[in-house]
Formats: C-alpha cells, structure tokens, sequence
C-alpha cells in the first residue's frame, strides 16, 4: 500500500524533487498533495 501512495505523490511535480529549503515547507507541501489526492477520490466515489 505504501508504494502505491509513494507512486501517486510522485505525480505531484513538486514533490518529485527537494526544491523546499525548510522541513516545514516541505511538510506543508506534502499535506496538500494529500488532501488533493484525497478529495479527488471522495469526489469520484460519489
């Protein structure tokens, strides 16, 4: 399971390189892919 969630964030252009310059930017970044990945899952679900 956890390669497939490594393999749907990578798809995020942002996240395919280290381009932040703190953990902190870095993290937020993360958490927003999340919630896009997540919502467009909700919303094809319905």
């Amino acid at each position: 399971m956890a390669e497939r969630t490594f393999a749907w964030l990578g798809r995020c252009r942002r996240l395919a390189k280290d381009f932040e310059a703190t953990i902190t930017s870095a993290t937020a970044w993360l958490f927003l892919a999340h919630i896009r990945l997540l919502t467009r899952k909700i919303a094809r679900n319905r």
